[in-house]
């Protein structure tokens, strides 16, 4: 599906009110005659979780940091961040992160065709500061290292096969991935305030033990074309992958980031932008950007982890801001989904689908506590755009 950029043109909307105009430099802004809230209404008043949700939609607590899982023995880690969801049989799995270090690793949390919790589970130990990641055709799950020379661990998130560290994938301040089945390359994002964009070309797609590590390389500009060149040292020593290529574009603080469709989107959350790469036509450009916003109206604040639904939806969490977790639908409307009351200190990350697009799983990273060791991680059920 073509999404249209945000600097082209969009209509934004916030729980009060929507925003229509071209949002360019210096561009006229004005609200529309009727406001609204997005394709799925206004948000409600806050639920026993503290969870403000839209008319339809339901919350419940699946995990907490350092309590065990309900109805399981297992103890939940600290930090939940990026997530994932996998089928099983009728049921379906969620592999969340632990962003702490030492220790960091992954965990999983099973359910049954109903959606009750059936079992938890560690996935992988001994890493430092699991942050985001993302899921492969293959059903895996990859774990990445928020740490300086950090490495990408592909992790098995039925409990069977143990963790395997991908050093192919280069050792950086790893912060997201996202398959392409299409391409047969996997996008990597790095946390750095002067961080590239990658891909990894596996030598043979669904074995990630050996391939080509890429850096994205463009000119300066907010919208443009891109080539990829080889990173002539992965291992990034003695140095950097960043600072390897001549003409690599820097992107200030990459987080999340998902592929659909022929683009791939990926934020920044130094400038608190959403980039789209057009990988039919090999350009790039701003899908989001809320200095383009008047002061204080911008519906999204903080951008972090992505993911999407099948209607073609982006769902993008905040660390910070408003504790929203907000929708970028495929006609360029902004609008918060759902907000978390008293949680000011924390952050929203891993949202993820389950196999049937109905329920929406993330964590508060801190919880009310401000704390790693006060982890929340959270269900949404109700009438999700198909």
């Amino acid at each position: 599906m073509e999404r249209r950029s945000f600097l082209r043109g969009a209509v934004i909307g916030t729980s009060a009110a929507a925003f229509g105009g071209t949002l360019m430099h210096g561009a006229a802004y004005a609200a529309p005659a009727q406001p609204g809230a997005g394709p799925y209404g206004a948000l409600g008043a806050a639920d026993a979780n503290g969870i403000l949700l839209p008319a339809g939609f339901t919350s419940r607590v699946i995990a907490r940091s350092g309590q065990t899982v309900p109805g399981t023995p297992y103890t939940w880690h600290s930090a939940p961040d990026g997530g994932a969801c996998f089928a099983d049989g009728t049921g379906w799995i969620y592999v969340s992160n632990s962003e702490i270090n030492p220790s960091g690793g992954a965990s999983a949390v099973r359910f049954n065709s109903a959606g009750a919790v059936t079992g938890a589970y560690r996935v992988l130990s001994g890493t430092r500061q699991n942050c985001a990641g993302g899921r492969t055709p293959w059903n895996t799950w990859l774990s990445c290292e928020e740490v300086s020379l950090g490495y990408v661990y592909e992790t098995d998130p039925y409990g069977v096969n143990a963790a395997v560290r991908r050093d192919a994938m280069g050792r950086f301040k790893h912060e997201a991935a996202a398959a392409d089945p299409v391409r047969k390359v996997v996008y990597l994002t790095e946390d750095e305030t002067n961080g590239c964009f990658y891909r990894f070309i596996p030598t043979t797609w669904g074995n990630l033990s050996a391939g080509t590590l890429q850096v994205l390389v463009a000119g300066t500009a907010a919208s443009g074309s891109f080539t990829w060149q080889n990173a002539p040292d992965p291992d990034g020593s003695p140095t950097a992958t960043r600072s390897q290529v001549s003409g690599a574009k820097k992107f200030n603080g990459g987080e999340g980031c998902h592929y659909a469709n022929d683009t791939v989107w990926f934020t920044t959350k130094g400038d608190n932008r959403l980039w789209q790469l057009n990988l039919a036509t090999n350009t790039y450009e701003l899908a989001y950007d809320d200095s383009l916003v008047p002061s204080g109206a911008a519906p999204l604040t903080g951008v972090d982890n992505v993911t999407g639904s099948s209607s073609g939806d982006l769902f993008i969490a905040e660390d910070g801001g408003n504790m929203e977790i907000c929708v970028i639908t495929p006609d360029d409307v902004v609008a918060p989904f759902l907000r978390i009351n008293g949680q000011s200190s924390s952050e929203i990350t891993g949202p993820a689908f389950s196999p049937d697009g109905r329920r929406l799983y993330f964590s508060s990273q801190r919880g009310t506590s401000g704390s790693s060791s006060g982890g929340i991680t959270y269900e949404v059920t109700g009438p999700f755009r198909a």
